[in-house]
């Protein structure tokens, strides 16, 4: 068996991308994108077709619900390819707007529906920033699943977890990143030293040990040894090129990652308030700051696609 097929034994591997074509060949059970991904999607020549024929069919509308409908024509392909769910990005700009996140959720559903996809095969992604957070409880109230994204703390994950939110993206890669050009230190996770690898675990056993329902699903990774080191996480979204790797690796793999250790954990339960959860945000540098960076550099991609959208209905 390959690397991947044992990964996939122990959890649920999704593929996160936007490129469609490239995902088919590993056979992954859900797929997600972004505001970037999707941007570096549309401008492959193999998908200006999609692209194009999407911004024409709506172009009296504005750029923003054209955007809508792009990413939608996106999504309804990578459902043609996995049988699971797809995860659908909420504008990066509305992050800090709770209402305008649910006009937006709502509006990206009922496109969905109207190309006769069911809502449980979606997710709609939202920044784990508190208005993000209290979006997604009211969506997941009216049925709409929700992947809160851009997560680096506990604190985040406590807080998507009171608001029963579906699913959450732990960010490993960048908070590797982040350690590393503090401390320059090169993080090994065969050597159980990874500080992104460390959260997504820290999160995990929480959930575990309180018998939380919302699903982990590390993200971001930045190499192999990240991967394997969380095998057994409910659920891993890894790019195709790491994807490849894995495909064509076939060492023993075992899991790194059990409900049986985590309920056996150290974890302290957490009650939070709006109050709080600010604080406790506010208080870990690492978290407050790519939380910020990772909503900014969305917002340039999305506003980078709105310009290639006005291009292209020119």
């Amino acid at each position: 068996m390959t690397t991947l097929d044992q990964l996939k034994q122990y959890t649920t591997v999704v593929a996160d991308t936007g490129d469609f074509a490239a995902m088919a060949q590993f056979l992954p059970q859900d797929a997600t994108t972004n505001p970037s991904l999707i941007l570096k999607a549309v401008q492959k020549p193999e998908y200006q077709p999609l692209f194009e024929a999407a911004v024409k069919a709506n172009a009296a509308e504005s750029v923003e619900d054209i955007m809508d409908h792009v990413l939608v024509a996106f999504g309804l392909e990578i459902l043609k390819i996995v049988p699971g769910r797809v995860s659908t990005e909420v504008d990066a700009r509305l992050s800090f707007d709770t209402e305008a996140s649910l006009v937006k959720a709502r509006r990206i559903i009922k496109l969905y529906e109207a190309n006769g996809i069911n809502k449980d095969r979606i997710l709609i992604k939202l920044a784990s920033t508190w208005e993000g957070i209290k979006a997604a409880e009211i969506l997941e109230k009216e049925g709409i699943h929700t992947n809160l994204t851009l997560m680096f703390s506990l604190a985040q994950a406590v807080a998507c977890s009171d608001a029963g939110v579906t699913l959450i993206s732990p960010f490993v890669g960048r908070i590797y990143d982040w350690y590393k050009k503090q401390t320059g230190i090169e993080y090994d996770a065969v050597k159980d030293n990874d500080p992104g690898v460390d959260s997504v675990k820290t999160i995990y056993n929480y959930y575990k040990k309180f018998g939380i329902k919302t699903e982990v699903m590390g993200a971001s990774f930045r190499n192999i040894g990240q991967i394997i080191a969380l095998a057994g996480c409910d659920l891993l979204t890894i790019s195709p090129d790491l994807l490849a790797k894995l495909q064509e690796m076939n060492e023993p793999l075992t899991a790194a990652l059990n409900e049986a250790d985590a309920k056996n954990s150290d974890a302290v339960e957490l009650k939070l308030t709006e109050a709080s959860f600010r604080l406790a945000l506010n208080n870990e540098a690492m978290s407050i700051e790519k939380l910020s960076e990772g909503i900014r550099l969305f917002c340039i991609d999305t506003e980078k696609f709105a310009t290639l959208i006005e291009q292209a209905r020119a």
